[in-house]
């Protein structure tokens, strides 16, 4: 019996060292793909004679002592992402952000089930983006903004059911915003802007009832903004501006109370500013419907909103600056003409 429980003890013993193995061999690739670190970061603290769960940016698991969370934010680095990494099956945090990464994503890292934040914002990785990435059913934040990714924005994204946080921006991405992103009902942000999208902002975006951010400025959007706007009740920035968004401004979006920021300028937008249509923004900071085709006269209650602090309406038909307006407002309004 002894010698059975010493044999058992010596397998769970062998196997949890093998694991700690993979993990460490999986950095140490990493490692190796490194070719630019000019703060010595890896260098001098990635070695054998450590624990890989005393290296820098590494966390372990307190239970099982494997690799939960890799950060190497903000580095400098540069070098490609090797397959191995797909191997931190416990991996449920990576974080690689503002260094100079390139080349494409794996699809190794299709293994890593356990993903619930994944940032690569502000390095230069290419090609598109990987159908797969709608498999990691646990994510909740993806970020991919800053990079040379092209293609299509895929619509397997949908699948994510737990996604809060999607973050496209500054990319060659193209095509359409896909309906089945809306299928994404925990998402609080929702940031594409500075890429190629075409067509129009699918009203299902009126599904997506917990949005906070909602940012596709600097695209081709075409098409009028759909009235199922108004249904984003927690909606605190709205920015679609530098698109050929046409139609009137829909009365929703100015139903929305939390809101905070509206840019909405330098599209083919057209119509009168109603009188009372700023009454129910009460935190509102930051206005812009400049470059666009308003008419009509500037409603006089404009001049309530005691929290606007930016407000931009030129270059368009729009006459008569109320009584009510301080003048900081009027030289705000002058000086962008």
């Amino acid at each position: 019996m002894f010698a059975l429980l010493f044999t058992t003890f010596g397998v769970i013993l062998s196997a949890k060292y093998s694991n700690i193995t993979i993990d460490q061999s999986a950095l140490l690739a990493l490692k190796s793909h490194i070719i630019h670190d000019p703060h010595n970061f890896l260098v001098t603290n990635w070695s054998t004679s450590a624990s890989v769960c005393n290296w820098i940016g590494v966390t372990c698991g307190s239970k099982h002592q494997r690799v939960i969370a890799l950060n190497l934010s903000h580095m400098d680095l540069t070098g490609t992402i090797p397959s191995q990494l797909g191997n931190l099956s416990f991996l449920g945090w990576l974080d690689i952000h503002d260094n100079n990464f390139h080349g494409s994503i794996s699809i190794e890292f299709a293994d890593l089930h356990r993903l619930k934040y994944f940032h690569l914002g502000n390095n230069n990785f290419n090609g598109e983006i990987p159908l797969w990435f709608g498999s990691f059913a646990k994510l909740q934040g993806l970020y991919l903004h800053g990079n040379n990714f092209d293609g299509v924005i895929p619509s397997t994204l949908g699948n994510l059911s737990k996604l809060e946080r999607l973050s496209l921006g500054r990319n060659q991405i193209s095509g359409r915003i896909p309906n089945s992103l809306f299928k994404c009902k925990k998402l609080k942000f929702l940031s594409l802007y500075s890429n190629s999208l075409e067509g129009s902002i699918p009203a299902e975006i009126g599904n997506l009832t917990l949005l906070e951010s909602l940012i596709l400025e600097s695209n081709n959007l075409k098409g009028e903004i759909s009235m199922s706007i108004g249904n984003l009740v927690f909606l605190k920035f709205i920015d679609l501006c530098n698109n050929s968004l046409t139609g009137v401004i829909p009365y929703s979006i100015f139903n929305i109370s939390s809101l905070q920021l509206i840019a909405l300028s330098d599209n083919n937008l057209f119509g009168h500013l109603w009188s009372n249509m700023f009454d129910r923004l009460p935190q509102l900071y930051y206005l812009d419907l400049s470059g666009c085709q308003l008419s009509g006269e500037i409603p006089f209650g404009i001049g309530n909103l005691s929290s606007l602090q930016k407000f931009y309406l030129s270059n368009n038909k729009l006459s008569g600056i109320t009584s009510s307006f301080s003048f900081f407002f009027f030289i705000l309004i002058i000086n962008k003409c």
